[in-house]
């Protein structure tokens, strides 16, 4: 009683305090103008170059302005509509997530059909809400395993050959609740009949069966460079998955649009939509002269993006190509339904380093934070691991308890476009767009994609965009944190388990063996000639077809050959997948392995001069520069004369000794240290820590000074130099 007494006081006494206060205001406050806020913000850059300053160019060739203000966007009218209606750009659906969560779609890379399908049961009980499964490179290329390299053999995900290993890999699995996502490679027609086999066997309505089976000629040749039969007959089959699919399973995606390929070669974004938008409308003509029309291929059609580092960026990128996607399958007749985009996302491979992998947690999770503001229908988390080795429970769960986390906890499916109006991102949509129409136009203009690959100028763009991007890296203009800044000398590569890939093979063969001894292998040889002479005509039956040859006990692999006969493919350069990162891991792996294998590394003095105060800063600086290489640093707390610095370089048996002071008293000593340690040792190296003024530089030049070290230099290259120097390659 006594302490509902003291609250009701407590709450009399704060309504009656309230009360005395004024309502707040800003009507004393007079709004800056830009011009008077450009004039305070020179003021505090005290004679620095505003523009230089000031404004951010990005890779995608815009230039971010550092204030945006309401007049920013009141020229813009494309955001002037709501969710669900017209040109898409605020999201396909009126209620955003609300009523149609997202689907989580974490993929699943086992090896064998029995430990990729406990993979797949385990991640649906933990809140997976998609059968999400990874091919190996042979399945993806269509070979079975005694007739792959052997090195494509669960390489990166689970091989599959008969509709047995299919069977075995849906065991348990229900597709009725769940969807179905697997990216087959350039032909899904073996895995699409393998796959119906096995839900008749079960009993499942296919008209239930919903998610996506799909393939990508396309995309996989730019991605291997070749493909084995020509596009022509790539887009046959296409025909025919998506005309099965639209009389018997209206509810799956057969044909996707991955730009994977372009993403992990170096692209921009705005190369990226450009080239998926090109890549789509190929799609979208040769489906039309095969008799499917643009409403019918858009229902089968997803698309799939991965998600980059620059935050604002990818959430323009999304909301961008959804409304020039819907732009483009209006104006070749689509209608509404057609004009929603099927937009499928996962997380950066590209950004993902191999050192201070945890870190890949953050980029995950900001990446994936600007994929649901930017609006998708499905998303992949990449493990943190993903670059260094398979996933494992705990990995996976990390990756999946994000999204269930933004879903759940953070009840990121209440927000209906919370990006819409903001004064930042509209204006950057518009550009962005504006940006990926003229280099829509441009691969037009060039004939199409295909021919745009064909001629390399596809190749040449994405590699000057991956080249711009390691520049940048080399001079620490871009950072990755525990890679070219901030490494974790005490860190060790996470443990990559030993994988079996001999005796996988060895069971997969035998497995195959034993199909061979069960079947009719003369009615199989004659099923899979009649599927190699069949007649395309009618659309869909190329599925029954593969179907009637799978029964019979024929593999996929065996399907793939009899569709390809003495045909010979497309060829074009490939574009190598890569990460930005790497460069710098194979600089420090090669350190490592160095020391590992002859003790010795590059030694590093730092000549540090005069009390702490006076030389730590750059020593710092400094430090962290060598230490990206894995080099050995030897500090200490400075030298009062130049004599006991000299003297201490010498008795190092250091490789370079670094001169660490100020601006003020650099010309006094750097050039006497250099001059000291020169006459006795003339092979040891000497570097100044900083950039110095030209009279500095041209005195420390007379002393024999070899290389000045600053937040200008090429850190990758000066690294690399001295690992040549030093004899590690």
């Amino acid at each position: 009683m006594e302490q509902d007494k003291n609250l009701t006081a407590e709450i009399q006494q704060e309504e009656t305090l309230v009360g005395t206060i004024p309502p707040v205001t800003f009507d004393e406050f007079t709004p800056p103008s830009y011009e008077e806020w450009k004039q305070e913000v020179v003021t505090a850059l005290k004679g620095g170059s505003f523009e230089k300053s000031m404004f951010t160019k990005t890779y995608e060739g815009i230039t971010l302005n550092p204030i945006y203000r309401l007049e920013d966007q009141e020229k813009i009218t494309h955001n002037k509509t709501y969710p669900g209606m017209e040109s898409n750009l605020r999201g396909a659906n009126a209620g955003g997530y609300i009523h149609k969560v997202w689907t989580i779609a974490q993929e699943c890379d086992g090896k064998t059909p029995a430990e990729a399908n406990e993979m797949v049961k385990y991640e649906l009980l933990k809140g997976t809400t998609a059968a999400s499964v990874v091919l190996d490179t042979a399945t993806r290329k269509g070979y079975d395993p005694d007739k792959a390299e052997v090195k494509d053999v669960a390489d990166i995900g689970v091989s599959l050959a008969t509709v047995a290993d299919v069977e075995k890999l849906l065991d348990g699995v229900d597709l009725e609740k769940f969807e179905i996502d697997i990216y087959a490679g350039a032909s899904n027609i073996a895995l699409l009949a393998a796959v119906i086999t096995v839900c008749e066997k079960k009993g499942l309505a296919l008209e239930k069966l919903h998610g996506a089976i799909t393939a990508d000629p396309i995309g996989e040749l730019a991605l291997d460079g070749e493909l084995v039969r020509p596009l022509d007959e790539y887009y046959d089959e296409m025909a025919h998955s998506i005309a099965w699919a639209e009389k018997n399973a209206p509810q799956l995606k057969t044909v996707v649009v991955n730009t994977d390929v372009y993403h992990n070669g170096g692209a921009n974004d705005v190369q990226e939509v450009a080239y998926a938008m090109n890549e789509a409308v190929t799609y979208m003509r040769a489906m039309e002269r095969r008799g499917i029309d643009v409403n019918t291929f858009c229902r089968h059609l997803r698309f799939h993006f991965s998600i980059g580092a620059n935050f604002f960026m990818e959430i323009a990128k999304l909301r961008s190509l959804k409304m020039v996607w819907a732009q483009i399958v209006k104006n070749c007749g689509g209608d509404e339904e057609a004009q929603k985009i099927n937009l499928y996302v996962s997380t950066s491979t590209f950004c993902q380093t191999k050192y201070d992998p945890y870190v890949n947690l953050l980029r995950a999770a900001t990446q994936s934070f600007s994929a649901v503001v930017g609006g998708m229908d499905g998303m992949y988390v990449k493990p943190f691991d993903h670059c260094i080795r398979p996933s494992d429970v705990f990995s996976r769960r990390i990756a999946r308890n994000i999204q269930i986390m933004e879903q759940h906890e953070f009840n990121f499916i209440q927000p209906i476009d919370p990006s819409g109006g903001s004064w930042y991102i509209e204006p950057l949509t518009e550009e962005f767009t504006e940006k990926t129409w003229a280099k829509f136009q441009e691969i037009e203009s060039h004939g199409g994609l295909l021919a745009a690959l064909e001629s390399g100028k596809v190749q040449a763009a994405v590699k000057a965009i991956l080249e711009e991007r390691f520049k940048n890296l080399a001079t620490r203009k871009d950072r990755a944190v525990g890679n070219n800044m901030y490494p974790n000398m005490t860190e060790e590569l996470l443990e990559v388990p030993e994988v079996d890939f001999a005796g996988i093979l060895k069971a997969r063969k035998t497995d195959l063996e034993v199909n061979v001894k069960v079947r009719d292998n003369a009615y199989v040889e004659a099923v899979l000639s009649d599927l190699g002479k069949r007649d395309a005509s009618e659309l869909g039956s190329l599925i029954a077809d593969a179907e009637k040859a799978l029964l019979a006990g024929a593999t996929m692999g065996e399907i793939s050959a009899a569709l390809t006969g003495s045909a010979q493919g497309e060829k074009v350069e490939a574009i190598a997948p890569h990460r930005w990162t790497e460069r710098y891991e194979e600089l420090r792996m090669r350190t490592e392995n160095f020391v590992a294998k002859t003790g010795a590394n590059v030694k590093i003095f730092l000549a540090n001069m005069g009390p702490i105060p006076q030389h730590k800063a750059r020593a710092d600086f400094v430090t962290s520069f060598m230490q990206v290489a894995a080099f050995e640093v030897m500090t200490n707390n400075g030298f009062p004369t130049v004599e006991e610095a000299v003297k201490a370089a010498l008795e190092s048996g250091a490789d370079a000794t670094i001169v660490c002071s100020t601006d003020a008293t650099y010309p006094e000593l750097a050039p006497a240290v250099t001059k000291g340690i020169k006459a006795v040792n003339p092979e040891m190296k000497v570097f100044l820590a900083g950039a110095p003024s030209a009279e500095l530089k041209e005195i420390c030049d007379a002393a024999g000074m070899d290389d000045y070290i600053s937040v200008k230099s090429n850190c990758y290259e000066t690294l690399l130099r001295m690992q040549k120097e030093r004899g590690m390659f």
